[in-house]
């Protein structure tokens, strides 16, 4: 299943809350993403639909291991991109901004071989 860049945020968001808390709930999600609660619903659908969540039986938001892995992706795509707009000189919060877009366009090889290449960089300093 080919994820839209909105749901994508939408795992992104479950992966986030879970580091800072236990249990995830969909108003925690509305929270994170600023939306409203029949958004995040209408999300969870979808997610729990594709394989990449689930729902336990107090309504707490589990990824799967296949969500797990793709939020991990997107999440590590979104820090490497604010890091480096950060690290160019753009204010942080336009490069949070910038970086969630950059993080949805760019494809597996094209970033695969960008995050190679600065790691390079990096270890040639």
């Amino acid at each position: 299943m080919n994820l839209t860049p909105a749901m994508e945020d939408y795992l992104e968001a479950v992966l986030i809350v879970a580091k800072k808390q236990v249990e995830v709930r969909s108003v925690d999600i509305a929270r994170q993403l600023n939306v409203s609660k029949p958004s995040v619903w209408r999300a969870i659908t979808v997610l729990k639909d594709g394989g990449f969540l689930t729902m336990d039986d107090h309504s707490f938001l589990l990824l799967t291991d296949l969500g797990e892995e793709t939020a991990k992706k997107i999440y590590e795509r979104h820090c490497f991109f604010t890091d480096r707009l950060i690290a160019a000189g753009v204010d942080p919060k336009q490069a949070e901004k910038e970086a969630c877009r950059i993080e949805h366009a760019i494809s597996d090889e094209s970033f695969s071989k960008l995050k190679a290449s600065v790691n390079n960089e990096d270890k040639a300093r």
